[in-house]
């Protein structure tokens, strides 16, 4: 326990000598409770538990380098808690060495409320846009990306939005969770979103790849073939509704990888899928 409330402080330290901003969702206090009584705490260094305090870490590009874009990035934890390190900071700033601007969202653990995380990175995109010029940000190159439980957090937000203003201008997903469908779901997400007995209709509704429509933004999708947690269907269904659609959309597919890779080096071909991601984000134009 020791060491993990030093490993803390040491990044609580590293990220604000970094002028990383740590900006509350809703400075007085969310509305509506997730219903944990219990407090926030770390399950290994690297990963954060039972959060009830929204919150985003700012990690803007420098202005001499920034293209205008920029990422809200929801690491993944099968909604029960977020990985914050491996598919969080690590990519932010891996993006602002490209010139992107990214903010990495600790999203309320829904606990059976499934409104709690959508609201929640909703209302994180929205401060950014609000921002966007302070950040030098174009507000038309605002997207989403997630990891697992935090991947289809993503594409809710790039499915369920209501307006352009809520609409991410891209999704960019790391071997997602995008159905609800008790056969092909990581099975714990879906429990802590929807709870254990959801009605047919709740499935639906969070069954992302039922909700694509032509106005669902470009995607750029990665998965394994061995993923023994999140089966691949997941992206798979995802990528022919976005075809049916004519949005554009790419999956890049490893046979090797499993779960959770992040972006860090394993020795096997997977480990390029980052250079794929940047070439992807040159041809939308996102990037120089």
């Amino acid at each position: 326990m020791k060491k993990y409330i030093l490993t803390a402080i040491l990044s609580a330290f590293f990220m604000f000598a970094n002028s990383q901003e740590n900006i509350l969702l809703y400075p007085q206090g969310a509305t509506e409770s997730n219903g944990l009584n219990v407090p926030e705490s770390y399950r290994d260094p690297e990963f954060i538990v039972n959060i009830s305090e929204p919150r985003m870490i700012a990690f803007p590009a420098a202005k001499e380098k920034a293209c205008g874009a920029a990422v809200l990035i929801c690491p993944g934890g099968g909604y029960s808690g977020v990985s914050q390190i491996k598919e969080g900071s690590e990519f932010a700033k891996w993006f602002n060495e490209m010139g992107v601007s990214a903010f990495v969202l600790y999203y309320r653990m829904p606990n059976g409320h499934h409104e709690i995380p959508l609201k929640d990175a909703q209302t994180a995109f929205q401060i950014i846009r609000n921002r966007a010029k302070e950040w030098n940000i174009s507000k038309k190159k605002i997207g989403i990306m997630g990891f697992s439980a935090g991947g289809h957090l993503a594409s809710t937000v790039g499915t369920h939005f209501k307006n352009s203003k809520q609409r991410p201008a891209f999704m960019i997903l790391g071997y997602p969770v995008v159905t609800m469908n008790k056969e092909l779901t990581h099975g714990g997400s879906r429990n802590n979103l929807l709870g254990k007995n959801p009605s047919e209709e709740l499935v639906k509704l969070y069954s992302n790849e039922l909700q694509v429509t032509k106005k669902t933004p470009p995607t750029f999708m990665v998965h394994a073939t061995d993923d023994g947690a999140v089966p691949i269907a997941n992206s798979q269904q995802l990528l022919k509704a976005l075809q049916d659609k004519k949005v554009s959309a790419e999956l890049q597919i490893f046979e090797k990888g499993g779960h959770g890779f992040g972006m860090r080096k394993k020795g096997i071909p997977a480990d390029n899928w980052p250079e794929l991601l940047k070439k992807w984000l040159k041809t939308q134009k996102l990037i120089d």
